[in-house]
């Protein structure tokens, strides 16, 4: 609560016959460069933090210092001299708004208590703030050179760390002895059985979804029995694998990057080629090999849960019973639809394993590159799904129909 005894800071020019005697004190506790005659603004008061910040000081404060501006530049003439004497109370921010308005710049005449010599002192040590200029617009062209270079700078990267992958992964099979069977195992269980309460609410909602939306569709044609050939062919074939997938990568390769981009934080990478141990054989290897193996299990789990959710809503909606469900979804859906669901599964696995490892190792040693490059791996191994889940259509377009 404000305390009503503080004396608000405040302004006045005073001029020299009505000036009462209180501008030399020399060899007492002020500090004074004085003068006689000419114009005297006395400054009193209060200027802490908490006296400025009452409603409407400031602004009282603000437009009294602009008519002084103005005033002294009509009578530039004439010399100015200002007594900060009565000045009660002072801090940084009370001292800075004085020397805002000086210009930033001590005044010549200058009447000022000692106890307050210091706030300016050091506000005149630390001289004008100088930024940098800002800089050159950049040319269309040169914004588009600059995102090629960026491009083929993790292009080239991308693929040397899939050649190294390749490397360990021959190493690994030619001295099974010697592979980080714990780091695999410890990267299926979190990246794989954690997960698995997340892609069941999705995939059950989804699949709820799905359901409905179809099942009032086909009952205005009435063709109620194909909701089973939609769903098994949608969920299995497209909607598991690429649900599964997105689910990983927004959870499983932010957190690869940020484990690597931590690392690179606080040097452990560093201290791994130190003590001769590759980053690659320990670090990548058994991430990726993880997502290969946890992938297709989730989206096999997936694929389930969503089917129990269509054909819960397909009970409520239609009447399909779970028992016709179950038995014409085997000649709904073909083997080599369950099989390409499989192989999408793996394939996005180690697309967003070698993503999140290459944004992971690109991570500057500081907490904004951190930031950065969590987002930019999300973002990039969602996108690389997509853009591969497309390529499989295309591939596999005429199998399984």
């Amino acid at each position: 609560m404000p305390n009503p005894d503080v004396q608000l800071p405040a302004v006045a020019l005073v001029h020299p016959h009505d000036e009462s005697d209180n501008t030399g004190h020399p060899g007492g506790d002020k500090d004074e460069v004085g003068l006689t005659g000419g114009l005297t603004v006395i400054v009193s008061g209060n200027w802490q933090v908490h006296a400025l910040t009452r409603p409407g000081v400031m602004r009282s404060l603000q437009s009294s210092l602009g008519n002084l501006t103005r005033l002294t530049r009509r009578v530039a003439h004439q010399p100015l001299r200002w007594d900060l004497s009565k000045v009660t109370a002072l801090d940084h921010i009370g001292a800075q708004l004085l020397w805002n308005a000086w210009g930033k710049k001590r005044p010549v005449f200058l009447l000022l208590s000692r106890q307050h010599r210091d706030f300016f002192k050091r506000l005149e040590d630390a001289g004008a703030l100088s930024l940098p200029a800002a800089p050159p617009p950049r040319r269309l062209l040169i914004v588009i050179y600059d995102w090629t270079q960026v491009c083929i700078d993790h292009l080239t990267g991308f693929v040397a760390l899939i050649g190294q992958f390749i490397l360990d992964l021959m190493r690994m099979l030619r001295l099974p002895h010697r592979a980080p069977w714990k780091e695999i195992s410890a990267n299926i269980y979190h990246i794989g059985f954690q997960a698995l309460g997340i892609t069941a609410i999705v995939g059950f909602l989804i699949g709820v979804v799905l359901s409905f939306l179809s099942a009032q569709q086909l009952h205005t044609f009435g063709g109620d029995i194909y909701l089973v050939n939609i769903l098994g062919m949608s969920i299995i074939r497209e909607l598991g694998p690429l649900l599964a997938a997105i689910l990983v990568a927004g959870r499983s390769g932010s957190a690869i990057t940020a484990q690597l981009g931590v690392m690179r934080v606080t040097q452990e990478l560093d201290a791994m080629e130190v003590m001769g141990l590759p980053h690659g054989f320990r670090l990548i290897l058994p991430r990726v090999i993880a997502l290969l193996v946890a992938m297709p299990l989730l989206v096999i789990w997936t694929d389930a849960i969503a089917l129990i959710g269509g054909m819960t809503a397909a009970q409520l909606q239609l009447g399909l019973s779970p028992t016709y469900f179950l038995q014409q979804l085997p000649g709904a859906v073909a083997l080599p639809n369950y099989l390409i669901g499989l192989g999408k599964g793996a394939v996005f696995g180690g697309l967003i394993a070698m993503v999140a490892c290459h944004f992971g190792l690109r991570i500057e040693p500081n907490t904004e590159s951190l930031g950065q490059g969590t987002t930019t791996s999300v973002v990039s191994a969602i996108t690389i799904v997509i853009l591969a889940d497309a390529v499989f259509a295309i591939l596999f377009s005429g199998v399984g129909f």
